[in-house]
């Protein structure tokens, strides 16, 4: 079959097939969190997104450097160019020095992330570390006439790039757009030409704590210079991916885009891709919305929109239940169907162990492990359909469920290409595991289950249903599951 990697590029607004700058090599930059605060589900989105797509590329056989950067800095409240930048606020707020939150806040987000599997990134750097990179940006933009300096700040001159190229090509706003969004601010307000022009640097006010030196001021660089400054630092002038959430498609990419382009003459990035929004009631879940809820509150339960703690690996497989690109609404009820479709792949992974092989295989089921690979890449190849993979993946469950139930054999070639293929797209790409406590590995509880099931077995064979269902039914209320097989009862949480 064609195994053609298909992505959705924002900027054509069309699914293309992925043909990388240099063959075999592919470069992709992440917008990574401003850490001003814990990570909350929006922010584990993105993440999982492109930790599926880091590990889906290598496993095509690409070399991938992957940066995800860390905004250390803090842009400034509302994204607009006045107003507190958001990790000073924190730090005056709880009296300690902004690095201090800053660096509390990226060893909780990557300890977040870890609990999620989410690989990390080749590389991670931070803007604070850039800050030169950025000034040289700024002043590229400057030399080739697109950006102006006024009071000591710097900002991108937004009319003067449209005469030249087209501004908006990513968001499809354009600058009359904007001009009649800001219509009623727009005459003689602050140090701007056009209130859509945008800071490439910050003269900062007196009491602003986070500032270094410039030809311009001591001051702060704009939001958007980071990424364009760092992408082209770590992946070149030209690069495959970058990636982030919808949200970040306007101002925030729309500007690196024109940045790019002022600074270099061309465009930096091949391909947008964005993955869309968690919502709670059909809202956008935040930090500026407050009402979002952390990874940690949804780890230990410690919510009131939550029923129960649920695992990370819970939290993983309901991100990877919906396409990337279409909105997941949370609901505490959607959690607990996410926590039954994952221990339904983990059930069937651990039910392949009790496969006995077969001389030679049933017609169906040769012709189904046949077919399984294929399906799953054709998905996989779709834009990244993982929830047809994990569709796919369901249906190979019950196919081990029948082959445990010695519905139809299988023979130990076919047993292991379902094996493989299994681990491979559950645990490898997926990147779903069991972290739960492996009860069937507690010797003691083993004991005990052999105790009672031998009790089970033996009301069964006197015919005493009562007592046999009743042994079955309040293990099943207590979490534990009771399968009748052709070779005995089997249990698991």
């Amino acid at each position: 079959m064609d195994k053609t990697l298909l992505i959705y590029n924002t900027l054509t607004h069309k699914k293309e097939a992925f043909k990388p700058i240099n063959p075999g090599h592919v470069g992709m930059y992440v917008c990574g969190p401003t850490v001003y605060g814990d990570a909350h589900l929006g922010h584990a989105r993105p993440a999982i997104t492109f930790d599926i797509l880091f590990r889906y590329l290598k496993h095509l056989g690409y070399k991938v450097r992957y940066v995800r950067n860390i905004t250390d800095v803090g842009h400034l409240e509302h994204d607009a160019d006045e107003g507190e930048d958001k990790i000073a606020k924190k730090a005056r707020l709880e009296e300690v020095e902004p690095m201090e939150i800053a660096h509390y806040y990226t060893r909780r987000f990557n300890a977040a992330m870890e609990k999620l599997n989410v690989l990390s990134p080749s590389i991670e750097p931070r803007a604070t570390g850039h800050i030169i990179e950025q000034q040289q940006l700024v002043q590229e933009i400057l030399d080739n006439g697109y950006a102006y300096v006024s009071n000591g700040s710097v900002y991108f001159d937004i009319e003067k790039y449209n005469k030249d190229y087209k501004y908006g090509i990513l968001s499809g706003r354009t600058l009359e757009n904007l001009k009649d969004a800001s219509r009623d601010t727009l005459a003689g307000v602050g140090e701007k030409k056009n209130q859509a022009d945008f800071a490439l640097w910050k003269k900062a006010q007196p009491e602003h704590i986070m500032r270094w030196p410039s030809p311009w001021s001591d001051g702060f660089p704009g939001w958007h210079c980071e990424c364009t400054a760092m992408g082209r630092k770590y992946l070149g002038d030209e690069f495959d991916i970058h990636g982030g959430g919808m949200d970040l498609v306007f101002p925030h990419h729309e500007c690196e885009i024109a940045q790019a382009q002022a600074s270099m003459g061309h465009q930096a990035v091949r391909y947008w891709m964005h993955n869309n929004m968690i919502t709670i009631n059909g809202q956008k879940m935040g930090k500026s919305y407050n009402n979002f809820i952390t990874l940690d509150q949804f780890f230990k339960g410690d919510h009131e929109l939550l029923t129960k703690p649920f695992s990370p690996m819970t939290i993983r497989f309901f991100i990877l239940s919906a396409h990337y690109r279409g909105t997941v609404d949370f609901s505490s009820e959607a959690l607990e169907a996410a926590e039954k479709g994952l221990a339904r792949l983990m059930g069937g992974l651990k039910d392949l162990k009790r496969i006995q092989p077969a001389k030679g295989s049933s017609p169906e089921i040769a012709a189904y492990v046949k077919g399984l690979s294929d399906k799953l890449y054709s998905a996989m190849n779709d834009d990244m359909q993982t929830p047809v993979v994990i569709s796919e993946l369901f249906e190979a469950c019950h196919q081990v469920n029948l082959l445990v139930d010695r519905k139809f054999k299988i023979g130990a070639d076919d047993l292991e290409t379902l094996s493989q293929t299994m681990h491979l797209w559950i645990e490898e790409i997926l990147g779903l595991v069991n972290t739960t406590d492996n009860a069937g590995d507690n010797k003691a509880l083993d004991k005990v289950m052999k105790m009672v099931l031998d009790i089970r077995a033996k009301a069964k064979a006197d015919k005493d249903w009562a007592t046999s269902d009743k042994i079955r039914d309040d293990l099943n209320e207590a979490g534990i599951i009771i399968k009748d097989t052709p070779d005995g009862a089997i249990w698991e949480i």
